[in-house]
Order: structure tokens, then C-alpha cells, then sequence
């Protein structure tokens, strides 16, 4: 046992910010903290600063801190409803998930360890074979390299784990990876009193078939324990489902940064044009742009006015040429290679979606054969639009070519320039530059109404070239040009004979209407509802077993610490039991035990801070103790805070460790079967913390701290001062031999000293 006379002060730093939250990984030597501007700062134990990631809006604020128990990934909750998985390895962000409300908490759970067969049928689970069939996407982010989010892949590596985020007002919400939500519960609907509601935590048991959901009820402070075997009879076929789905979310994600690029890629076409070519032509009357460059190509002279801004605009010209070509070259790839290509992902995923949907056995609660099959076609819609798009976008290259090539002729020309022989343009070349001079700049229709006679036709608001046919399929709204049927394509021709082809579940429809994002959100609408298949099944399956009444709050005038309630949680897997402690009021504290094995009973510890009627006297320093904070140090140690309430006169406030055994606190715990209604305080005996625990594990602190937190794997425990500025670090289970009395070195002397008791081998490197 890690007592209190075996810790020692292993260092202290006076924080140059006030720091709000700690958490510290398990399996590295790393921890991270989060300070009140909303900035999150990962430290090694030597305090040597890793990365930083600042707040994503100004005004927001860090709620939760969370390491993932087998990687190197760490959760963040903010004040507006955001969640950021944050890497260590790559000191990015690769995910984000946004929320209308307010956040509680957010945490991992342990790492999902289970059989890949169930009755005699093998899965593939947890191995991902389109990477031996489809190519890897492109990194749109390496286009931008001041972008550090990698948002187009939230599928985080390594062993597959939930997340659970807890919203304030009452919804929790169960993912996988990071990413896909598998179940949603509004706790709201379990309790008498809405009106007077407060969750306080959420967690998912060890089996994964329950939840914990720790809340006030009106006056009374909840247990609420929900039940779920589907999630743990189906936790194989889940994970394959939730795995695939995570891949369509993170291909989602990519067609969507490309269409992004696709737009500022259009937009640099526009912006080359708009800077020479499309300002000349609308300081001109319209239409005379157009017929100058006629007359300039059929008869070869101009007027001095178009000679003199050709032949003094060569260098531009040149410059637009390449700006544009290069623009339209990455519309190009962006469309064959990066969106088609997504198109393909999703196909294939799809496709394997479709082909679960067809053994009811497993995947009956999961998905629907129908809406699978609805989906894939829906993709194929996208892709067949995608199809369009690019070959619109490739004769608007072909013509810009061609302009840029004559252009190019026709100021060599007036310049009196040698023209090489490449550039002379043939007939069908030449036929083609007239049809597209002469569709620069169209014709005004002609009004049959008589007073729209008398007016001025106004021209048609339309940039040169026509580039509105490409950016109309960038847009959510139906296409104003459709694009002109392909001769040498029969497929068409084909799908019009054959009526029972549109009739067909696997034939894909092209709607020529529909512009390319309005493609999108049908087919990602159609990805939606069968995403939601699976969340539906799985929280409908959630039923509430039992509610467990924690304590009674007092009605009395409200005081700072009236509502006081803190918690903490822990899977023993040695024993099969879920535990959680909670500090019901700042006097008394409850150890839960949910034993996961068939006889459903719960095991319930109360300890208070008062003496006992046989406790002996105490010393000045151990009385008149309340609790601050509690945290499982491991699955037989409960560390607890706690702070001096009315310290002697002239004594200074002080706080107090308790590393308590957890065997010993629970030899004379209540046991209760699991029934629907469970009242704690009527079966339950309080025990006095002195009774229990010896002088041994309590370790008083010359100084008031209020938050603390503890790493068994790590073998540290670490709190904060009141003013949230002094961290100071601790190193459990010594040698007794090496144990640094407390009573030598105050936290005041800490900190007037920035880090006086790192060891030397472990002071930072100045070059560092």
C-alpha cells in the first residue's frame, strides 16, 4: 500500500498562468494541463514544455482533460460545445466533434478486447482491407501548410476505445474511434424533477453493457444505472459496422475539403481574369470586346486602342496565362484524382456495408438493407456528377488554351515578332477561336413584351468565357446550364429505351439538374440515415435497472458548499466490479462497488471526516477536515484532498493527504441487490475516516490546495494551490529511508523557488 508516509515532494513551479485543470497519462511521462485562457500545455515530469494548442475560439474555456489509456491521444472539451483530439506524436489536431450545448466531461474508456468469432462466424474486424484495393488519398492539407487540424481523417489509430461526452444539459453521447456515435441517452427523461436537474458524471462499465450516470434529481442526488446487453452480446459486429462507418465520416470529410479547393481554385481563375482582361472588357460597351477581337482575327487589324492594349499588356498576359493554366490544372486533379477518387472510397465502403445488411443474423439491428442500397446508389449519382463536372472543366481548358495560344499569336503579330511555327494555328483551330470570341460576350434575347421594347435590352450578366458553367456545380442550387449531351456516348440513349433500368435498386440515377453539391448533401443525407441505424438500435436498447438514491440535499439557505459533489470512477478488472467514489457533501464520501458477475450486488462504503465515538484524540492538524477532491490512485488506494475548515487562532489553513486503503474502508461495507429502487442513506452505516485508516496514511501540507491529480502508473500525485498558480508534484511509493518530510519545505518556500527539488540528472538541457 502507497501510504502517506512513503510519498515524498519531488518538485514544484510557480506557473506563470493560472492553470484550472491537470491530467496525466498513465503510460508516459507526460502530463497536460489547462490554464484559464483556454490554452492546453503538455508537460514532461521534468517540466519540459512538449507542444501547446491554443483555445479554437477566444472566449472558451477548458471543461475536461482525458488521456486515451493506450496512445498517446488526449480529449479536450471546451465551453462552446467543441471536443479536439489532440496527438502528442504529431502535435496536431485530427479530429474535431461540435456540440450545441455546453460540455461536462469527456473521457476514454478502456481498450475494447474482444473475440473476433461469435457462434462459429470469423470477422474482420479490426483489419482494414481497402487498403490493399484503393490507393491512399492525397494530403489535402499539404496544399496549406500553415494548416496544423487534420480534420479529413478523424479516425484515430491504434486499439479501438469509446469516448463518451457528457453534454450540461443532460445528453450523453457514446462514440467509437473517436468518431462514429453509436448511442445516445437524454437522462432527462429518467428523472421526476427536470426543473431541478444536474448531471455531474457518466461512465460506461467495464463489460461495456451499462452506464453510470451520477446526477440531482430535485433534492436528491441520483445513481441512475442503465443496462444494455445488445451492446455487449454485439460488441464484434458493432465494431465492424462503427469501423466503416468511421471511414465513409472521414471521406465525408474529404470530399468536402475538395470542394473547398475546388472553389479557390475557380476563384484565382476568376481573380487572374478579372485583374486585366475582364476589367478591360467592362470598361467597354458591351459587346464591343467581343467583336474587336473578331475583326482583329478575321481581317487582322485592330483599332489603336485594342493594338496599343495588347501589345503594351504582354507581360500581363503572360502572367495571366500561367496563373490561370496552373489554377485550372489543379481543378483538374483536384476533380479526376481527389474527388472521384473519394467517390470510389465511399463506393467500396458502402458496398461492404450493403453486403453486411445481407446476414440479418448479426447485423439486423445494425443496418437496413434498403437504406444501405439507397446510399450506394446515391454514390453513384456523385460520381456520375463528378464525371460532369470534370468534363465541363476540361473544354473550359481546352478553350483557354486556345485564347491563351491566340492571344498570344496575335501580339507577337502586332508587335512585328518572329512567330515560330508551332503557334500558326490550323483551319479547324482558327473556326474554333471565331465561335469562342463570338460567345465571350452573347447576344441580348429579344423581349416579345412591348414595354419591355421601349427599354434597352440590359446584357446578360455573364464573365468572359463563360465560366459560370463551371461554378454553377459549386453551388446548392440547380444547374442554369446543362450540360450538351456527348454524341459518342450511347449510355443515355440507352437508359431512355430500357425503362426497367431506372426501376433497378443498383442502378445509379444522373439527375442533369442537380449541380454537384446538391449531389453531395442527397448522398450525404442518404449516408445520415444509415449512420443513425445503428445509434437508434443500440440507445433504445439502454433501460434503466436500477435508481440509486446517493443522499438528500439540504433544503436550507443555499451556501457555496450546499451542493457540493464530486466523483471519481474506476473498471477493477482483478475483482469484476465498476467503482466509484463520491463525495456527497464536503463531510462524507460514499465507495460504490457494481460487482459485473451474475449476483448483481452492489457494495456501499460511507466514511465521513468527523472522530468516531472510539477514535483517539487527534492531532490539531487532522481535525475539522472537509473534502476538496478524490481520485483512484489503482484499484486498492482511494487518494483523497482535503482542507482545514477552522484552523487554531494564529495557525495558518492547511490541506491534508489521505492515501485510503480501499480493502480496509470496505471490510464492514452494506451489500444490496440491484433492484429498481435503492435508498443508500436508510441501509447504510457511516464509518469514521480515523477508524479506518491510520495515522500513517494521512500527510498534512503546509499550504491550502484544492484540485489534485493522481497517476498510479505513473507513481505521482500532484495539486494545485488555492490561487491555482503552485503545482507542486509528489512521488509515491518510496523508500521510507528517502521520504523528504513535509514539514521541512512549505509550499510558500516552493515558490519563491521556481523548481528546487528536481534531481540533477533531470534538470533541462539549456539548449533545449
Amino acid at each position: 500500500m502507497a501510504s502517506a508516509s512513503s510519498i515524498k515532494l519531488y518538485g514544484g513551479r510557480n506557473m506563470d498562468c493560472v492553470v484550472e485543470r491537470i491530467e496525466w497519462n498513465n503510460k508516459m511521462d507526460l502530463f497536460a494541463f489547462a490554464t484559464d485562457k483556454g490554452e492546453v500545455v503538455l508537460q514532461r515530469l521534468n517540466w519540459q514544455k512538449i507542444a501547446s494548442f491554443p483555445p479554437p475560439v477566444k472566449i472558451a474555456r477548458v471543461r475536461s482533460l482525458c488521456w486515451q489509456l493506450d496512445d498517446s491521444l488526449l480529449a479536450v472539451a471546451y465551453s462552446h460545445g467543441k471536443v479536439a483530439i489532440l496527438s502528442v506524436k504529431s502535435e496536431t489536431i485530427i479530429s474535431r466533434l461540435s456540440y450545441d450545448v455546453d460540455i461536462r466531461k469527456v473521457y476514454f474508456t478502456r481498450t475494447i478486447d474482444c473475440q473476433e468469432s461469435v457462434e462459429g462466424h470469423t470477422f474482420n474486424t479490426f483489419k482494414d482491407k481497402h487498403n490493399e484495393f484503393l490507393p491512399k488519398p492525397r494530403l489535402l492539407i499539404s496544399r496549406d501548410p500553415v494548416l496544423t487540424a487534420r480534420e479529413e481523417n478523424p479516425l484515430p489509430e491504434g486499439s479501438p476505445y469509446f469516448m463518451i461526452v457528457v453534454l450540461c444539459n443532460g445528453k450523453f453521447h457514446l462514440l467509437l474511434f473517436g468518431a462514429v456515435q453509436v448511442a445516445s441517452i437524454e437522462l432527462t427523461q429518467h428523472v421526476v424533477h427536470p426543473e431541478e436537474f444536474a448531471v455531474y458524471d457518466v461512465q460506461l462499465s467495464g463489460d461495456f453493457n451499462a452506464i453510470y450516470a451520477l446526477l440531482r434529481d430535485g433534492q436528491q442526488l441520483k445513481m441512475l444505472h442503465f443496462h444494455n446487453q445488445l451492446l455487449q452480446d454485439s460488441m464484434v459486429p458493432i465494431l465492424g459496422v462503427a469501423r466503416l462507418c468511421a471511414h465513409i465520416l472521414e471521406t465525408k470529410n474529404y470530399i468536402s475539403y475538395t470542394l473547398g479547393w475546388l472553389r479557390a481554385d475557380l476563384e484565382t481563375v476568376q481573380l487572374e481574369m478579372d485583374n486585366k482582361l475582364a476589367a478591360y472588357a467592362s470598361s467597354q460597351p458591351y459587346g464591343s470586346t467581343s467583336a474587336n477581337f473578331l475583326e482583329l482575327h478575321i481581317f487582322g487589324f485592330a483599332t489603336l486602342e485594342v493594338e496599343e492594349f495588347l501589345t503594351s499588356s504582354e507581360k500581363e498576359f503572360k502572367k495571366m496565362a500561367k496563373g490561370v493554366e496552373v489554377s485550372l490544372s489543379d481543378m483538374q486533379e483536384l476533380v479526376f484524382t481527389d474527388l472521384k477518387g473519394g467517390a470510389i472510397r465511399l463506393f467500396y465502403f458502402l458496398n461492404e456495408i450493403v453486403g453486411l445488411s445481407r446476414m440479418p443474423h448479426f447485423y439486423e439491428s445494425l443496418v437496413v438493407e434498403d437504406v444501405a442500397v439507397e446510399a450506394m446508389r446515391a454514390c453513384g449519382s456523385f460520381y456520375l456528377k463528378a464525371c460532369e463536372l470534370q468534363r465541363t472543366i476540361d473544354t473550359l481548358v481546352k478553350e483557354m488554351k486556345l485564347f491563351y495560344t491566340w492571344l498570344t499569336f496575335t501580339v507577337m503579330r502586332l508587335s512585328h515578332q518572329e512567330i515560330p511555327e508551332n503557334m500558326i494555328l490550323s483551319e479547324a483551330e482558327n473556326s474554333a477561336v471565331v465561335e469562342l470570341l463570338s460567345s465571350m460576350e452573347p447576344d441580348a434575347e429579344d423581349s416579345s413584351d412591348e414595354e419591355e421594347k421601349d427599354r434597352a435590352p440590359s446584357p446578360p450578366k455573364r464573365s468572359l468565357f463563360n465560366l459560370e458553367r463551371v461554378s454553377q456545380y459549386l453551388k446548392n442550387a440547380c444547374l442554369t446550364q446543362l450540360s450538351p449531351a456527348d454524341p459518342d456516348q450511347l449510355w443515355d440513349q440507352i437508359v431512355a429505351e430500357q425503362s426497367f433500368m431506372g426501376a433497378s435498386n443498383i442502378f445509379a440515377p444522373h439527375d442533369k439538374n442537380l449541380s454537384l453539391v446538391q449531389q453531395r448533401e442527397k448522398l450525404f443525407n442518404a449516408i445520415d440515415g444509415l449512420c443513425q441505424r445503428p445509434t437508434k438500435s443500440i440507445s433504445s436498447s439502454f433501460a434503466l435497472s436500477s435508481s440509486i438514491i446517493c443522499s438528500e440535499f439540504s433544503a436550507v439557505e443555499e451556501t457555496p458548499d450546499r451542493d457540493f459533489v464530486t466523483s471519481s470512477f474506476y473498471v477493477n478488472e482483478a475483482a469484476r466490479c465498476d467503482m466509484c467514489a463520491i463525495a456527497i457533501s464536503r463531510e462524507e464520501a460514499l465507495i460504490l462497488q457494481f460487482s459485473r458477475a451474475d449476483n448483481c450486488f452492489l457494495r456501499c462504503t460511507s466514511i465521513h471526516l468527523k472522530p468516531g465515538l472510539f477514535t483517539q484524540r487527534l492531532q490539531e492538524d487532522y481535525n475539522n477536515l472537509r473534502f476538496v477532491d478524490l481520485q483512484f490512485y489503482n484499484d486498492s488506494i482511494l487518494t483523497i484532498l482535503t482542507q482545514s475548515t477552522s484552523p487554531a487562532e494564529g495557525a495558518r489553513p492547511h490541506s491534508c493527504f489521505i492515501q485510503l486503503s480501499i480493502a480496509e474502508a470496505t471490510n464492514q461495507c452494506t451489500q444490496h441487490h440491484q433492484s429498481m429502487h435503492i435508498k443508500l442513506p436508510d441501509a447504510t452505516v457511516t464509518r469514521s475516516i480515523y477508524d479506518i485508516a491510520g495515522m500513517d496514511a494521512f500527510k498534512c501540507l503546509d499550504g491550502v490546495c484544492d484540485t489534485l491529480a493522481v497517476s498510479g502508473g505513473r507513481r505521482v500525485i500532484t495539486v494545485l494551490s488555492d490561487s491555482n498558480r503552485m503545482m507542486t508534484v509528489f512521488e509515491t511509493e518510496v523508500d521510507e529511508s528517502d521520504d523528504l518530510d513535509m514539514s521541512e519545505i512549505s509550499l510558500q518556500q516552493i515558490s519563491e523557488e521556481p523548481n528546487p527539488f528536481i534531481h540533477d540528472t533531470e534538470q533541462l538541457d539549456p539548449e533545449t
